[in-house]
């Protein structure tokens, strides 16, 4: 099977990434007069490289949702593994799914047990810690809210226990079979809508009976919902936000997680599913070709947003409630987070000369070229520059799910 138009164009824009053809800015030392070149990114969403600038930029947007005096937590929402398979063959219609599940779950459980108006910020994750196909949401949530009517706050407790004093959201085991009750109904209307493509192993789907069948030892199954308090048990705005960002942003694998590429073999660090061992991690070889395979298994539908904000967060709402969630706890606008001293990784830092060590002086600034005119020129002037791939374009790896899902 051929490799996937979508994947082959990320692979190329990545491959690219901070290299001469894409140009840049040309530094020179005032003293010296030594030069050197800073290319510019190829700033897809996917890169490993550009993540910098994207968990930058999700901090900013973020911060204006955080406030003081309120505690966050991290909800995350789990398929299980039987899933898989039928999802990469409908990434689109199940992701959706997936998030529309764990935000209904999430409204009616608050609303029902803590009695006031949730907000969330949820982000997808496609990945476990070897690459492979594992769905799930991370949710940044506040405990608390306007009560239902709007005329108090309301801090979310535990229902059993008043005095308990680590922060307390809601109830995992109830959340998750409210969790799962949404995504099987769901589904369930997906299939019977015939808007699942239900090709090879999944045509079986299309039978009534083993269909429910299936669904109802989906239902039997307990469904992975973890609930994680504050860091330190106590919410500080700056905290909150650099310790999210570290699962709201990024890919499927960091170049600080890579060991070697040899011999056709790719080595990285991987967390131990082994418990009780002295270490955290381990070092987890694969072929290159199946280390390409999976990663591009996580590379998203074109155009698809994988961070969306719901209830009080969301953008038709979120200036009223956020006004609404200061005047009840006495908060200024000007005391709102602030988070000033959590680094712009975005903006690019003036290099120093390696032989005097002063800041050097930017003397030309060149954009980057159009991804069409890249690309054209790859193909019918300067084919070398994809020279270290070719042997993958002539060679690619089968997907597990169908070409054009990627559209």
């Amino acid at each position: 099977m051929r490799l996937a138009a979508q994947a082959k164009n990320v692979l190329s824009r990545i491959l690219l990434c901070r290299t001469a053809t894409l140009k840049g800015r040309l530094y020179e030392c005032p003293k010296c007069h030594s030069e050197i070149n800073v290319y510019n990114s190829c700033v897809d969403r996917h890169c490993p490289q550009c993540g910098g600038a994207r968990r930058a930029n999700w901090l900013e947007k973020t911060e204006q949702l955080v406030l003081p005096q309120v505690n966050y937590f991290q909800v995350i929402f789990t398929l299980p593994s039987q899933l898989s398979g039928l999802i990469l063959g409908n990434r689109q219609a199940l992701y959706d799914l997936l998030f529309q599940s764990a935000w209904r779950a999430l409204d009616e459980t608050l609303r029902a047990t803590g009695q006031f108006q949730p907000a969330a910020q949820l982000v997808l994750h496609t990945w476990n810690q070897r690459l492979g196909h594992h769905a799930h949401i991370h949710a940044l949530v506040p405990g608390g809210g306007p009560s239902l009517d709007g005329g108090r706050w309301i801090t979310s407790r535990h229902p059993t226990q008043p005095r308990r004093r680590k922060p307390y959201l809601v109830d995992n085991t109830e959340l998750g079979q409210n969790f799962r009750k949404h995504y099987i109904d769901g589904l369930r209307r997906l299939v019977l809508s015939g808007k699942l493509r239900l090709e090879g192993e999944w045509f079986w789907l299309q039978d009534s009976t083993q269909r429910e069948a299936w669904l109802d030892e989906l239902t039997a199954t307990d469904w992975n919902v973890f609930v994680e308090g504050p860091p330190h048990g106590k919410s500080r705005p700056t905290d909150v936000l650099k310790y999210l960002a570290r699962y709201m942003t990024g890919g499927p694998i960091s170049d600080r997680r890579l060991i070697s590429d040899e011999d056709g073999v790719v080595t990285f660090w991987a967390r131990s599913k082994e418990k009780g061992q002295d270490s955290r991690y381990e070092e987890f070889p694969l072929k290159g070709t199946e280390f390409v395979r999976r990663w591009t298994m996580h590379i998203l539908p074109k155009g698809y947003t994988r961070s969306r904000a719901y209830g009080g967060y969301h953008g038709t709402k979120r200036g009223v409630y956020l006004a609404s969630c200061r005047q009840l706890l006495g908060i200024a606008t000007d005391d709102a987070a602030s988070t000033n001293d959590c680094p712009d990784e975005a903006e690019a830092s003036q290099p120093k000369c390696p032989h005097c060590d002063i800041p050097m002086e930017c003397i030309l600034r060149q954009s980057r070229p159009s991804w069409k005119e890249i690309f054209e020129r790859a193909i019918y002037a300067d084919p070398a520059i994809y020279s270290p791939m070719h042997h993958f374009w002539q060679h690619p790896t089968p997907y597990a799910y169908p070409i054009d899902e990627y559209g």
